[in-house]
């Protein structure tokens, strides 16, 4: 045994290949994981040809934290592990992702450990990278900190599913989901038909698709299969059951079913379930941004929810940027209120939207009491204006009834000029999905937000201010983080999951990539 040792030894210094056996793993000199780790290229090519720089540096970190020896000769730890992998099923993440070899040599050991703290990562921070698929904008410029992982690997090597359950994300919106999909993933796909298209159908009417309309609703259990229509009539029953469908789809729940109820009753089984897998994804990239105390947007489901101490407390309606304009996905803080605002047209909708009607009506400009200023924000007469080339000129909007901008606009550090705000356009808020802004997010219950934002003495100064009619801008005494992001799926404590439809077209993509990442 003595002699075995040496020669496996001098081959390490060597950088040779190593052909160490399981068995004599516990007790292999000291120094000879730290030099195949090294060495990898020489010692194991295989291996090194999967590994990239920063999975190399934690491996290096995770066997320093052993103390550089072998970590899977033990059998129980070993069938520890492998008895978890078939859980991660439960998160959406493929078990077959994370193949094992036996442990028959130092090579093997490394690979184990590898798929160990993949398997972690990819539970922490998600499988893809969200800067490939939906990018978020940070104030702060963020490095992702491995030192989690190391910290959660070197825990779970002695309960590998406590570190596995410590790798997940910890608030309530992954929990609920996960408990969804864990439960769904094992049950047959529902069946359900596709409903043709063809005019909108309101209650009352008569309609040959009301029997496949009924087999649908009963496919979801929004019908209950004893209930049988009558005369192809899109009767009360009918009714109900689909206000209930628009309620649980972020619909306008008015029961008349037209083009966008439509889409959401064809979309199939199979992709519903697999909107509870990328969701589940998409919240393991949120947990990276997620603060305790924040405000956070779901921009498809156009709503802003306040959190206290990781709690949502408060909820609030708004409306998103539509597909052509889409709102960006961002992280920062909100620093300032601006009281009684101006407006001062962004250079895209001048260009595209405002511009066109000038050209049309002369007195758009007074009828909407639009000035038109120069680029240090001097007034200039719409005479003197060549409006076919109108040149480097601006359009500005003054505080009051007509702003588009309100009574308050919440601002926050980004390169997009976007920002929360009011809006005359209340009547939009019953709509859903509400993506009718150019890129803003317009807030249905700013003054309540507002309230949230600052104290009782700053809440009456704010009073004071907005009582002049005149514009002001407020320091926040205490910036609020704001978080806007995308999910279009999630779940309450009960189970009841709520989709949102997928108003930019991003869930395809990310079905398919989670299907194929390997």
């Amino acid at each position: 045994m003595i002699k075995k040792h040496a020669c496996y030894f001098t081959l390490a210094l060597l950088a040779a290949p190593l052909v160490a056996r399981a068995d004599d793993l516990p007790v292999e000199p000291l120094g000879m994981v730290q030099v195949t780790l090294t060495q990898l290229p020489q010692a194991c090519p295989t291996l090194a040809s999967r590994i990239n720089e920063p999975a190399q540096a934690l491996l290096q970190a995770f066997y320093q934290s052993q103390n550089y020896q072998p970590i899977w000769a033990d059998k129980e730890r070993l069938a520890a592990f492998k008895a978890a992998l078939p859980s991660l099923a439960d998160d959406g993440l493929d078990p077959l992702n994370y193949p094992l070899p036996e442990p028959k040599d130092l090579c093997a050991d490394i690979e184990i450990s590898r798929q160990y703290l993949q398997a972690l990562q990819d539970l922490h921070y998600g499988r893809l990278p969200q800067a490939r698929f939906e990018p978020v904008w940070h104030a702060n410029e963020v490095t992702p900190d491995r030192t989690p992982i190391l910290s959660i690997a070197q825990l779970g090597l002695n309960n590998i599913d406590q570190g596995f359950a410590q790798a997940r994300p910890g608030f309530e919106l992954y929990k609920n989901l996960r408990h969804v999909y864990a439960q769904q993933r094992l049950q047959p796909l529902p069946i359900w038909p596709t409903v043709p298209d063809g005019p909108v159908l309101r209650p009352g009417m008569q309609d040959s698709r009301v029997p496949v309309l009924v087999q649908r609703l009963r496919g979801e259990g929004y019908l209950d299969h004893s209930f049988a229509p009558l005369d192809n009539l899109y009767s009360n029953e009918l009714v109900s059951a689909i206000k209930g469908f628009q309620l649980n789809h972020s619909l306008q729940a008015d029961g008349i079913l037209g083009a966008g109820t439509l889409k959401e009753l064809n979309v199939s089984p199979e992709v519903r379930r697999e909107q509870l897998r990328i969701n589940l994804e998409r919240f393991r990239w949120m947990a990276q941004d997620f603060e305790p105390s924040m405000l956070l947007v779901n921009v498809p489901a156009a709503k802003l929810t306040v959190y206290e101490n990781g709690a949502p407390v408060w909820q609030t309606r708004t409306q998103v940027g539509r597909p052509d304009r889409q709102t960006p996905l961002l992280k920062s803080r909100v620093t300032r209120l601006t009281l009684n605002p101006t407006w001062t047209i962004p250079p895209t909708i001048f260009k595209e939207d405002k511009l066109p009607q000038i050209r049309r009506d002369a007195s758009f400009l007074s009828r909407h009491d639009l000035q038109v200023i120069d680029s240090n924000g001097q007034p200039l007469s719409p005479q003197s204006i060549d409006w076919d080339r109108p040149g480097n000129i601006l359009l500005r909007q003054g505080a009051g009834p007509r702003n588009p901008l309100g009574k308050i606009v919440l601002r926050f550090p980004n390169p997009f000029s976007v920002y929360l705000h009011d809006t005359p356009s209340q009547a939009l808020f019953s709509k859903g999905p509400r993506a009718f802004s150019s890129g803003c997010v317009r807030v249905e219950s700013v003054f309540q937000l507002r309230d949230v934002l600052v104290t009782p003495a700053e809440k009456n100064r704010t009073e004071d201010l907005l009582s002049t009619g005149k514009t002001h801008e407020f320091r926040l005494s205490d910036p609020k983080p704001i978080l806007m992001t995308y999910w279009t799926a999630q779940a309450d404590a009960a189970g009841n999951v709520i989709y949102t439809p997928d108003i930019y077209s991003r869930d395809q993509a990310l079905i398919k990539a989670l299907a194929n990442k390997r």
